[in-house]
């Protein structure tokens, strides 16, 4: 039988009836009048605290009465109000609302509060329309806070995507079609210096062939609005085309700082020693304000996982801290030792991916592959299957590797994350350079095949499609093979572990949610969209529907396979580091892009941009055809006398931040060194007061 507010807080009516015969205060009404006992007791502004409510024949005096001390307190100061921070500054701003008379404050100051009002109600706004918001509680009370921080990246990034597709179907979709209908491909009698390109395969075509231009991007979606080659060269479709790129850059930039920013200040706060203590976890953590049993129960299993985390972290480092001389160069002998492992693995699957991708092009002007679809699809993919199954045997390793260094949990996910992430995004960097290695024959333009028209014409005469096909198909061969992994190994692991509860049944395991390689797999991905969607425009919104299945299927597997792990770690860890390495793919995959717009001759058979010297040249010939003055402005932004004072000015803005920080710093040391003294001056007291007593009680 649950126990009611007033039996928890208040007092039963034999306490009263007790209290009423003896004369003073008791201990318990000393007690309840703690500035303490009012914040845990705090229930919210205009309402009753919780133990005020009694059923007996004076409980509506008591009542009243409580309702009058309650709106008593509630005009007092919020500085002396004994409520929590949140509740101190919601009464803090209803107090300056109050207090403003009509027509007495400036225009100003009226509108930055309609201002303020109006982006608090967007953000509890924003916050109520959040899409999978109890999934992710759900997930975090049921597998802990680093599971939760999985799914509340894939959110991110699927809105990311989303935002990305709005954009290149707006400015880059539409603007195809505003002047008229695309022309169709070139017919393969047109041709000029730079050869001919034929990229429709003509006449009737089987349904397997139809299947495999399909995963491929060849065929008839060569040219089709999926590929770069499709849109005519237009000077309005030129601009919004790239503009679109920086504009979608510049979002995701914002977007991932902002996260970024926010996951800082929690690790700040999480690796200091201000909220790892027990005292807080026990004593502060719990939230008064729930309401019904599985809010409850999801509470407790999260606050379990955090004091779990801080209870294994303590170990290791405890441990750490006994260790002699002799065995702390053990343990750092046996690092540098697995590092040098770990860089030999890296290396070989580097050299792997290199050669995969050199030797395909020979292996597609074979009559055999030519000649049979399926053998040509697997070659294609030959490059995809080398990235794929390095990612899938070597982060397992890497796993095992971490587990033996001696580093908390916390450290553990931090390396092999570093280590994972070089693997996939070093992969995909050792691709991109076989591909520019194909493209401008070694970075030597003077070549045969070269010289012509600035890239190797005869073996890729649209080289932007090209790079699309690739990155197309990294996309979906990481999606094909997330769903064979959960079909056809997680699925039948874990029947074969329910059904054969022997030493079978031990030897499957048990299947625990790998954060590290899981959210790797989401970064990795993600890069490759930013790599391949300034050449296939509706990359994005591919992987926005491919983001949107893995949400679903992971969902479904974590509930029905996966089991709580054995091991966790701060989700403020992976709050900054997550967005850290997306910063990390984004700039990686800034530098291609930009290489191929400054650098590389763009096709002069396909594209926007066919027949200019350059992707970018087409922003300097857009803004001579705007007026004088617009140029003059505009070639003004470019001068030293915009930059050099832009450079000032953000110099003395900057130092202005450190300083200012560095005095917040001083004060917020100095408010903790008098929180200290105000401690050791309440245990001076109660030792003073102790003793007393003692003498007292003694004569």
């Amino acid at each position: 039988m649950e126990e009611s507010p007033r039996e928890a807080w208040g007092q039963s009516p034999a306490w009263s009836s007790s209290r009423k015969a003896r004369t003073g205060p008791s201990l318990a009404s000393m007690l309840n009048d703690l500035p303490s006992a009012a914040t845990l007791r705090y229930r919210g502004p205009g309402v009753l605290p919780w133990g005020t409510l009694d059923e007996d024949d004076d409980g509506g005096g008591r009542s009243l009465q409580a309702f009058a001390e309650t709106a008593q307190m509630e005009s007092r100061p919020s500085r002396e109000l004994p409520w929590p921070m949140q509740a101190r500054r919601a009464h803090r701003k209803s107090q300056a609302r109050e207090q403003v008379v009509p027509g007495s404050e400036s225009r100003a100051a009226y509108w930055t509060r309609q201002l303020s009002r109006t982006k608090g109600k967007m953000k509890e706004g924003f916050q109520t329309i959040q899409p999978w918001a109890w999934t992710l509680k759900k997930i975090g009370g049921q597998f802990g806070a680093g599971t939760e921080s999985y799914f509340s990246l894939l959110r991110f990034l699927l809105f990311l995507n989303l935002v990305a597709s709005v954009i290149e179907v707006c400015m880059k979709l539409i603007p195809a079609w505003l002047e008229g209908a695309p022309p169709g491909p070139p017919g393969p009698n047109i041709s000029s210096s730079c050869g001919s390109y034929i990229p429709h395969t003509h006449g009737l075509v089987a349904f397997p062939t139809q299947l495999f231009n399909l995963l491929s991007g060849e065929g008839y979606l060569e040219w089709s609005p999926l590929f770069y080659g499709f849109y005519p060269p237009r000077s309005n479709l030129a601009i919004t085309y790239l503009c679109s790129v920086f504009a979608i850059g510049l979002i995701y930039l914002l977007f991932i700082l902002h996260r970024s920013v926010s996951g800082l200040k929690e690790t700040l706060l999480a690796e200091s020693d201000i909220l790892t203590s027990y005292s807080h976890r026990v004593f502060s953590a719990w939230n008064f304000g729930l309401c019904g049993d599985v809010n409850v129960r999801l509470r407790q299993r999260i606050i379990l996982y955090e004091l779990q985390v801080d209870l294994e972290e303590a170990v290791v480092r405890r441990r750490a801290a006994e260790q002699t001389l002799g065995q702390r160069a053990k343990l750092w002998s046996v690092r540098a030792l697995l590092n040098v492992l770990v860089l030999a693995l890296l290396g070989a699957a580097f050299y792997g991916i290199y050669w995969a991708t050199e030797y395909t092009l020979t292996l597609q002007e074979t009559p055999l592959v030519q000649q049979t679809p399926l053998l040509k699809l697997l070659v294609d993919y030959l490059p995809s299957i080398f990235i794929s199954v390095f990612n899938f045997v070597l982060p397992p390793v890497f796993k095992f590797i971490a587990s033996l260094e001696g580093y908390t949990r916390s450290h553990q996910i931090v390396l092999i994350l570093l280590r994972t992430v070089f693997l996939r995004l070093a992969s995909l960097v050792f691709l991109l350079f076989s591909l520019w290695n194909q493209i401008t024959c070694g970075g030597n333009m003077e070549a045969e095949g070269c010289k012509a028209c600035g890239y190797n014409y005869k073996e890729i005469p649209c080289w932007e499609t090209r790079l699309g096909q690739e990155m197309y198909k990294l996309v979906l061969f990481d999606l094909l093979m997330g769903l064979l992994v959960t079909l056809l190994v997680q699925f039948p692991r874990k029947i074969l572990c329910g059904l054969c509860p022997g030493a079978l049944g031990r030897l499957s395991g048990t299947l625990e949610f790998q954060v590290p390689d899981e959210v790797l797999g989401l970064i990795y991905a993600q890069t490759v969209v930013w790599v391949g969607s300034f050449f296939c425009p509706l990359l994005p919104l591919i992987n926005t529907a491919k983001f949107l299945i893995l949400f679903c299927l992971k969902k479904v597997t974590l509930f029905s396979i996966y089991s709580p792990a054995s091991h966790t770690f701060r989700a403020s860890t992976a709050n900054f580091f997550f967005p850290l390495v997306l910063l990390v793919g984004l700039a990686i995959s800034a530098v291609p892009v930009l290489y191929s717009i400054f650098l590389i001759p763009p096709s002069k058979l396909c594209g926007p941009f066919r027949g200019k010297l350059s992707i970018w040249v087409q922003i300097p010939e857009s803004i001579e055809r705007l007026p004088q003055s617009a140029q003059n402005f505009l070639y003004f932004l470019g001068t030293q006398a915009f930059t050099v004072p832009l450079l000032i000015f953000s110099s003395v803005l900057m130092m202005y931040t450190v300083a200012l920080a560095n005095c917040y710093g001083r004060l917020i040391s100095e408010l903790k060194r008098q929180i200290e003294t105000e401690v050791q001056n309440k245990v001076f007291l109660a030792q003073r007061a102790v003793a007393l007593s003692s003498t007292n009680g003694a004569s």
